[in-house]
């Protein structure tokens, strides 16, 4: 398999066939990410990626997932990916699902048509880093796109078929803005109707502008308690009409939370009261990451 630099993929992808079908990310400025900072964006070549399928084929006899990295895989021409869509239905007939990490603008510059016949194709999952449902933060942190269209997005890709899990960074609005953070993130969750909701907790590498932001003092990062009090706050906000699976069990999480919203919301609630009573079971700082 062709791999250059690190891959990242979403933690439900552990278990899938990883193919990297672009290097990068398209907009690579965000102030809180270092995944991508040493590489150039590009799509790779069609033959490096044909090959990369077949030499996975020989070796494993059985693919249920395939998921496409690095980042914005979906900023391809549709064309493109019905190519690439077509290649694993072909090699893998077995495969149930093909994932990929996708920027909000990038699905709002596809068609319903465009949508429809990825989904159709194989397409099963968009993960969209959504961080926050604040303009601010959004604003503040260089995401390049607003909380409108993010959540336009999500709403476009689950009414053509196409799975959205989008997630929310805890603590991304420091302290400085950490009920506005809250609120209006806890709204778009309400609001946007995904399938799936991700709670990270913010940590930093010291590579990104916004760790230089922490030691200057501009940014003052939330403590553990004040991240479990975002965290409630964000919960109380939600309103879901349509079922949302929650989770909050990344490694950089205090608390793990597991639910579907709206019904879990109150238990939901009263786990993370218990533990705001209770610190002792928030998992220890040297358990975390990123």
């Amino acid at each position: 398999m062709h791999y250059e630099g690190d891959i990242y993929r979403p933690p439900s992808e552990a278990y899938s066939l990883i193919v990297q079908v672009t290097v990068g990310c398209t907009h690579n400025g965000c102030t809180f990410c270092p995944n991508y900072k040493s590489k150039e964006f590009r799509v790779k070549h069609y033959d490096i990626i044909h090959n990369d399928l077949l030499q996975a084929r020989s070796y494993y006899r059985h693919v249920e997932r395939v998921f496409f990295a690095d980042g914005d895989v979906f900023c391809m021409e549709t064309d493109e990916l019905m190519r690439l869509l077509d290649d694993v239905r072909t090699l893998f007939p077995e495969c149930t699902r093909v994932g990929a990490y996708s920027r909000a603008s990038q699905i709002l510059n596809k068609s319903d048509n465009e949508l429809q016949r990825l989904k159709d194709a194989g397409l099963g999952i968009l993960y969209i880093g959504a961080e926050s449902g604040s303009d601010e933060v959004l604003r503040r942190v260089n995401k390049g796109e607003s909380a409108a269209q993010i959540a336009e997005s999500v709403q476009k890709a689950e009414e053509n078929g196409v799975i959205a899990s989008v997630t929310f960074i805890s603590g991304l609005g420091g302290r400085e803005l950490l009920e506005e953070h809250a609120v209006k993130t806890g709204e778009m969750i309400s609001a946007m109707g995904a399938s799936y909701v991700g709670l990270l907790t913010l940590m930093l590498s010291s590579e990104t502008p916004l760790y230089n932001d922490v030691l200057t003092g501009k940014f003052v990062q939330l403590t553990p308690l004040e991240s479990v009090g975002e965290l409630e706050m964000i919960i109380e906000r939600t309103d879901c009409e349509r079922e949302t699976i929650l989770r909050s069990n990344h490694a950089s999480n205090w608390l793990e939370l597991k639910g579907t919203l709206p019904q879990d919301k109150e238990r939901l609630l009263k786990q993370i009261r218990s533990a705001k009573s209770d610190p002792s079971v928030l998992k220890p700082r040297h358990l975390r990451r990123l």
